[in-house]
């Protein structure tokens, strides 16, 4: 079939499973957009208001689907609104396509009309990005990067197209999706063979678990090795949902703004098993200080991740679903530690998620949104970045992986309303909550322009403090309160914005009910802003403050022995 570069971009797109796009048209993308107009009934594209906005769409579809999400812009700025999404998804290891347009090839490097170099721009953003100047690289390219997107360790990827490659004629011929298979190439004998010994001779494991769980789809073969190790288990912000929250092993989240239970217990065990998890800088605070009695036991897809941060004794390299599978046939025999467990139950008890006053608004208002979503059910939550992450971290009781959609390593305000799209969009018969801050959320609120357009039945819950959270506790904390730039004392109205919209629009008085409200939000069954007003110096509790051993948490309650 002979087809013009921009009809070859859809049909691969549609050969390799998209069913939807998020992007921005504009110069440079034209041929793109009218291919696309032809195709319309197998292919839906979704316009925001922003390429930004289109990033994070396309990540929240990859996130919650484990599908490759994709995104179009056009050159210059339209592509450089890309970079933050890009970088957002490259963090957290998701699977995102951007094509983006450029200038015809005569005029490359010429500093031409909205000419910029995409490729070298997002060099370090993305697993991997491409030029194409040639027609007859165009169709092979898309189809490896699908294939680099997926395989391995997940990533963006992205191909800057000029706009004469997009015109041009070429050979089409459909072609089935390359499979991906699971990596096992660099799984030994002998590391297998370490672990399996490691787990066998421990009388206190535990395992600290990270995004690298969800992303191989691999709860199971975890909740299977839980039992087999008799371990416990604490969780990064990425991992959260791979195990569930009520799980007798799960002691919540490690790290900075972890439970007690989960900090304590790291420094307590004698073999830390860590799967699919990076050492971040939030989780293990004063490296010097973590675990640092156990034994490390790592099991990673990516062996950058080795030694990276912290040392580990052994480390096995491959697929967690595939790795854990191995393990789970060669422990033949469950493991027993009875004294451990009992020491995870007794501090469980001992040090309960309990909050100060300084938060209690905040966790009323999450369990009342985790009551309500627990009803309605197979619901998703995303979040913008600040405090109302850690709480909805904290305080929601995550069961599902896939479900919980973040922002993690980049820590990207803005991520959640564009994220909720896209997750909307991929579960068109599911309810989504964003929960924001007034902070972040006007970052990118203008997408209440595409929430609005598609009737997309997205709640939003702005925790309205008036200030910038995070950044005043850290300043009260640890600056002297001296709150620079950080009180948002405008006369913004979140409910009149929205309805300028044509978004619904509630507010939460300070002395309101939650619940009720949170109800009558979800029984509208349509786009909805609620702006839930809390104190202006509620804090994310505990906390370890920087530099400090994860062991040194501040505002936990402890229950007498």
């Amino acid at each position: 079939m002979r087809l013009t570069g921009a009809q070859a971009i859809i049909e691969v797109l549609i050969e390799q499973g998209v069913d939807t796009v998020f992007g921005y048209p504009g110069g440079q993308v034209i041929p793109l957009y009218d291919a696309l107009y032809e195709k319309k009934g197998k292919i839906r594209h979704i316009l925001t208001a922003h390429e930004q906005g289109a990033s994070h769409a396309a990540d929240g579809y990859a996130r919650s689907t484990g599908r490759v999400g994709v995104c179009f812009a056009t050159s210059g700025p339209g592509a450089t609104n890309l970079v933050t999404g890009l970088a957002t998804a490259y963090m957290d290891s998701s699977p995102v396509i951007a094509i983006t347009g450029n200038v015809p090839l005569s005029l490359l490097g010429k500093d031409s009309f909205q000419e910029v170099d995409i490729t070298g721009v997002t060099m370090p953003v993305t697993k991997h990005n491409y030029i194409v100047k040639k027609a007859e690289d165009l169709i092979p390219t898309i189809r490896e990067a699908f294939h680099i997107a997926r395989s391995g360790r997940p990533g963006p990827v992205l191909i800057d197209v000029p706009k004469n490659i997009q015109t041009d004629e070429m050979d089409y011929e459909y072609m089935e999706p390359q499979p991906v298979e699971r990596e096992v190439s660099r799984l030994r004998e002998e590391d297998i063979q370490k672990a399996i010994s490691m787990i066998h001779d421990s009388i206190k494991p535990m395992c600290y678990i990270g995004g690298g769980v969800i992303r191989s789809d691999a709860s199971p073969e975890l909740s299977e090795f839980l039992d087999k190790c008799d371990a416990a288990v604490c969780s990064s912000l990425m991992g959260l949902g791979a195990v569930r929250a009520d799980s007798p092993r799960f002691t919540g989240l490690v790290g900075m703004h972890g439970t007690k239970l989960s900090n304590m217990s790291i420094n307590a065990c004698d073999l830390l098993i860590v799967i699919g998890a990076r050492f971040s800088d939030r989780v293990i605070s004063k490296g010097s200080t973590f675990a640092r009695q156990a034994r490390i036991l790592q099991i990673d897809i990516d062996p950058a991740e080795f030694n990276k941060n912290i040392l580990s004794n052994v480390h096995v390299v491959g697929d967690v679903r595939q790795v854990l599978r191995v393990l789970n046939e060669r422990l033949v025999e469950n493991q027993s530690h009875p004294e451990w467990m009992n020491f995870i139950s007794e501090n469980r008890r001992r040090y309960p998620v309990k909050v100060t006053s300084e938060s209690r608004r905040a966790r009323e208002i999450i369990r009342a949104l985790d009551k309500e979503l627990s009803r309605i059910g197979n619901a998703y939550v995303t979040t913008e970045v600040g405090q109302h992450q850690m709480w909805a971290a904290q305080f929601l009781k995550h069961t599902q992986p896939r479900h919980f959609i973040t922002s993690g390593g980049l820590g990207t305000m803005g991520f959640g309303t564009g994220a909720s799209i896209g997750c909307q969009l991929a579960h068109p018969e599911s309810r989504v909550c964003n929960v924001a801050g007034d902070g972040s959320f006007r970052m990118n609120c203008n997408e209440l322009a595409t929430i609005a357009r598609y009737n997309l039945p997205i709640v939003i819950l702005i925790f309205n403090n008036h200030c910038l959270g995070m950044v005043r506790q850290w300043q009260t904390l640890f600056y002297d309160c001296h709150y620079s730039e950080t009180t948002l004392d405008t006369p913004l109205d979140w409910v009149t914005l929205a309805k300028a919209y044509g978004v619904e629009g509630m507010r939460m008085e300070a002395g309101d009910d939650p619940a009720k409200v949170i109800k009558e939000a979800f029984a509208l069954n349509r786009p909805v802003v609620v702006d839930c007003q809390i104190p202006l110096d509620d804090k994310v509790l505990p906390m370890v403050a920087p530099g400090a051993s994860i062991n040194d948490m501040m505002g936990f309650i402890e229950e007498p022995m």
